[in-house]
């Protein structure tokens, strides 16, 4: 992982597209069933204790403030019941080896038995790797310390850790990109929910911990800034606001792409993009975390 200089010039948006096709790959670890079920054994009944350790394990037995600050849209008082609580349970590598296995039992029940051995996986895992060598930590520490752990063997956990590698590398800088554009966390949720591709305000309020007044209160200071109308729904200025911060989070997160060049995006952009097909028909994630799904 390092400052690696763009090697070509990707087409727009591709990077976007890429991250778009690992990311359920990733992701669903932490609605699945064989996390909590890893996990069990060390007295975890519950999924958002068993995801406040499992992605933040590899920061270390890290407190409350660096989850809340690292994870951003969570309500620092819940984080507060469950952090550093979790680390009792169990110490930061013990959760990583569990989510480990969890991943290797998800992904073979998702994608059958035979995906570790499948050439197109090796493939994939190459190209992700090769991506993720560009992934900057500098400023990005979730990124940093998943980059950190010892590299899986198999090649769909090869690939699980570099998606893993490059969606926290592109949610690290997008926080910095919230900061630049004065969202607090609650703004981020109601202008995200209200473009259409955020969570609903029924799944945020129940899964970070803010409340209805919360929300509201949020709802008035974007309304106060021109963003939102009355009715909830984006401005212009907010669509645009929206639209730019996307923009930012791709400039940000353009190194990966580049190093992997146009080619290489594309063939891993096709790849997994057939995978995600399958992760997102299976229903593993949970209705409401995204608006208008």
């Amino acid at each position: 992982m390092g400052n690696v200089r763009p090697m070509t010039s990707l087409a727009p948006r591709a990077g976007r597209s890429c991250h778009a096709a690992l990311n359920p790959l990733h992701s669903q670890l932490y609605f699945s069933p064989e996390l909590l079920a890893e996990l069990r054994p060390y007295g975890f009944t519950e999924w958002l204790p068993a995801y406040f350790a499992a992605r933040a394990a590899p920061l270390g037995a890290v407190g409350a403030g660096t989850v809340a600050a690292t994870f951003y849209n969570f309500s620092p008082a819940l984080v507060d019941r469950h952090v550093p609580a979790v680390w009792e349970l169990a110490s930061p590598g013990q959760v990583t080896g569990a989510r480990l296995r969890a991943a290797d039992a998800l992904l073979r029940r998702q994608f059958g038995e035979d995906i570790a051995d499948s050439p197109e996986m090796a493939e994939a895992a190459a190209l992700a790797e090769r991506a993720a060598e560009a992934c900057s930590g500098h400023g990005r520490p979730l990124c940093a310390a998943n980059a950190r752990l010892p590299l899986p063997g198999a090649p769909h956990l090869r690939l699980w850790h570099a998606a893993t590698v490059l969606r926290e590398h592109r949610g690290d800088g997008h926080l910095a990109v919230l900061l630049r554009e004065g969202l607090d966390p609650v703004e981020a949720l109601v202008s995200h929910g209200a473009s259409g591709h955020g969570m609903t305000r029924d799944h945020a309020l129940e899964t970070r911990g803010w409340t209805a007044e919360d929300w509201a209160g949020a709802q008035r200071r974007l309304r106060a800034r021109g963003l939102l109308d009355t009715d909830g729904r984006l401005t212009e200025d907010g669509l645009a606001l929206r639209k730019e911060i996307e923009n930012e989070t791709d400039r940000l997160d353009r190194a990966p792409y580049e190093h992997l060049g146009p080619a290489g995006v594309q063939r891993l952009t096709e790849l997994a993009g057939g995978w995600a097909m399958t992760v997102l028909r299976s229903g593993i994630f949970p209705a409401g975390i995204v608006a208008g799904r």
